[in-house]
């Protein structure tokens, strides 16, 4: 194969760092950053941002004169920062409220400053191992896609008409199939076997989100990686989950950790109950494994990074690097690693989490834990995205792996309280913060890689937009709460002087509104003060649901629930709520461990097979409605190049061609027509009451699952069609 040449060659040096570009991705960081904690806190999942970022840049640049393909790459590093970061966050720092803490703007914005710089930094000495030494083996797709979307828009023509098509035909499919715009057809299709009087396959569930992003990615990761993951998810869903009913269908009461009979149970009750504690051993066991293949590539790079520091005697020898191979410097690395360190013992030492502490050693021992998990999981969390991209990586799974471990050691220290529980979520939504950023900061130097742009600039551009979009990431997550927040009168006689495991009084009350509008069950309202009552904050109790309520000391009763917004129907945050149950887990020694060890015994068995386990450990963990139409786009892929060996046509040398183009379009139609929709949610919620602005008849012939498959299928033929349509020169 013909060495790689980058579209702006290294010895070109068109625009690239200036100021337009820095602003305008510094405000894009910003609105993404606080859409996506809107969306992941009500659906707990993101939309990607580099490739509908890139878009906008190029029509929005164009307007002011022109600008070059640096300039706009520059643009989507910056504003890419916000939305991973936001995702790090909302995964993890939301559990706060479910262990009875209030957020803290000041505890949001450190943790999320510390994670996402750490992202950053250890992506350094990865970037020429993992972005240009295996630039054929890792295709990281959303970079990819991101970059064919610049390249496009730089030259114009076919290409840009290619990207633009499927951005158009993406779109106007999104727009009928997304739930938050039209909403033409049902979105998500599915199935469920149960077949004669046994019940056979009961249990299980064959669905597909059915997104034109989903399509496109799985078309730029290939046909193997597509179906390797799809043999994941049949494995859980097709496999794992009907034998769950069937040997505990007969079961009168709850198996923990379900919280209904299995009979009771549907398919989604199922995963979310015991294919997710699997699922996450599995990506633990498979993300161990896959980071002890990859110590000695690993420590090759980071002794190469520490060779180019030796300035001294050397320094004759030595030789500047081109353009296009300019990493910010390892001692970059090292001291701000130590700094990393040093701001994280501070803020543990002098903003403890309140009940929890430690005492300075173990503060210590804590930041230098975030830094060690950070790197494994900053090294793993980049060679996934490499394969499924950013969309469809488990960050989630990572971090329970990190909060296991660290909720393990606390349980050998004996710190089990709920304040203990807070300080795990504090690492852990560090190193979850960390892995989201290294993701995402990967798939941006992919794209620099192909459009040929300078890393430690677009490095530096990382940097920048991960302290712009912290700004605003933790006023959104707070906004949230305490705007969706409700009282609701549940009146129950409770002696307060009486022993209530699980129940404590809170003594501080800053975050409860003097003024308090109590809702009745009849959806009347009236008005209280907040000094007429006592906080009390149930966690773990089996008298109460795990919240906070109001007690009269004049009538002797509890009166109010207070539902906060986060954990409230408006926005659940279920990626959250899982890492609180599980540190609720481990602290309480409630853990399903059973279920995780059957996650990393599958992965041993894979792994035996010559299997990439963490790819198939992935299928494992996601839904199979996502990676059913992952999958499908593979098979597009796998018809395409059976096509094009058919007809005799030699393989492709460039990334560029008529397919990754067109699911480029699919990908960017996606992520923008999501947002729109988000956007549509959250004026109806705010100024319409709920009111659907985009209402399409309901009933129609159009409304059902039949539609909805043939419709994916006629964008997926969409896809074949245009990709084996040759590009005009």
């Amino acid at each position: 194969m013909a060495e790689f040449q980058s579209f702006i060659p290294p010895d070109q040096h068109p625009p690239e760092f200036t100021f337009r570009a820095l602003f305008l991705g510094s405000i894009f960081g910003i609105i993404f950053g606080a859409v996506t904690v809107y969306v992941g806190l009500r659906a707990g999942l993101t939309v990607a941002a580099s490739i509908p970022i890139s878009v906008l840049s190029i029509s929005i640049l164009r307007a002011f004169g022109r600008a070059s393909i640096l300039e706009n790459n520059i643009v989507q590093t910056t504003g890419n920062a916000g939305q991973s970061i936001a995702s790090g966050v909302i995964f993890t720092l939301p559990a706060l409220v479910f262990l009875g803490f209030d957020l803290e703007y000041s505890r949001i914005f450190m943790l999320a400053l510390i994670g996402g710089w750490l992202g950053v930094l250890f992506m350094i000495p990865l970037r020429r191992q993992l972005i240009v030494k295996e630039h054929g083996a890792l295709p990281y797709p959303e970079g990819t896609a991101c970059a064919d979307v610049l390249i496009a828009g730089e030259k114009g023509g076919s290409l840009a008409s290619r990207v633009f098509l499927g951005l158009g035909l993406g779109g106007i499919y999104t727009f009928f199939q997304n739930a938050n715009l039209f909403r033409a057809w049902p979105g998500s299709p599915g199935y469920e076997p149960d077949y004669g009087p046994q019940h056979i396959l009961k249990g299980s569930a064959i669905n597909a989100d059915a997104t034109s992003e989903y399509l496109g990615v799985g078309y730029i990761i290939g046909t193997r990686v597509a179906g390797v993951i799809f043999a994941g998810g049949v494995f859980s869903w097709l496999v794992v989950m009907p034998l769950i009913y069937f040997f505990g269908k007969a079961l009168p009461l709850p198996v923990y950790p379900g919280q209904t009979p299995i009979a009771q149970m549907g398919p989604s009750d199922l995963w979310a109950s015991y294919i997710k504690p699997m699922g996450a051993g599995a990506v633990a066991a498979a993300g161990l494994i896959t980071l002890l293949k990859t110590i000695p590539t690993i420590w090759s790079a980071l002794t190469a990074g520490l060779t180019s520091m030796r300035a001294g005697a050397d320094a004759e020898k030595a030789q500047k690097p081109i353009r296009t191979e300019n990493d910010l410097s390892m001692s970059v690395v090292i001291i701000g690693s130590l700094l990393i360190v040093a701001c994280m013992f501070i803020f543990l030492e002098f903003k403890p989490v309140p009940g929890a502490f430690v005492g300075w050693g173990a503060n210590l021992a804590a930041s230098l834990l975030v830094v060690v998990f950070g790197f494994l999981f900053v090294t793993v969390s980049s060679r996934i995205v490499g394969l499924v991209g950013s969309s469809a990586s488990p960050v989630s799974g990572m971090t329970i792996a990190t909060l296991m471990a660290t909720a393990a050691v606390f349980l050998v220290r004996g710190w089990t309280a709920p304040a203990y529980g807070a300080l795990a979520i504090t690492i852990g939504g560090v190193v979850c913060i960390a892995a989201s950023n290294s993701g995402d900061t990967s798939q941006d130097l992919k794209t620099g890689y192909i459009v040929g742009s300078t890393p430690r600039l677009q490095q530096i551009a990382l940097m920048i937009g991960v302290v712009v979009s912290t700004i605003v990431i933790g006023s959104t997550l707070n906004l949230m709460n305490t705007g969706l927040q409700e009282f609701q009168a549940a009146a129950q006689p409770w002696d307060i002087n009486a022993a209530h495991p699980g129940v404590s009084v809170e003594q501080d009350k800053k975050h409860l509104p003097a003024e308090i509008r109590v809702v009745q069950s009849d959806k009347t309202t009236s008005t209280h003060q907040a000094s007429e009552y006592v906080l009390l904050n149930a966690i773990g109790s089996t008298e109460l649901q795990d919240g906070k309520y109001l007690y009269s000391p004049q009538t002797g009763k509890i009166e109010v629930h207070w539902i906060q917004g986060i954990g409230s129907a408006s926005a659940p945050a279920p990626q959250a709520r899982l890492m609180a149950t599980v540190i609720n887990g481990i602290l309480s020694r409630k853990l399903p461990w059973g279920l995780v060890l059957v996650g990393v015994s599958l992965v041993i068995a894979v792994e035996l097979l010559g299997i990439r386990s963490l790819t198939f450990a992935v299928g494992a963990y996601l839904p199979i409605g996502t990676t059913l139409p992952i999958f499908v786009g593979g098979v597009v892929r796998w018809l395409v190049d059976r096509a094009a060996a058919k007809a005799g046509e030699a393989e492709a040398e460039s990334d560029i061609s008529s397919g990754s183009l067109f699911a480029s379009g699919l990908i960017a139609a996606g992520g923008i027509a999501g947002l729109i929709g988000v956007a549509l949610k959250a004026v109806e919620a705010t100024y319409m009451e709920n009111r659907d602005i985009l209402n399409f008849p309901r009933g129609t012939i159009l409304d059902h699952t039949l539609v909805s498959v043939i419709a994916f299928g006629l964008l997926a033929y969409s896809l074949y069609y245009f990709a084996r349509r040759p590009l005009k020169k």
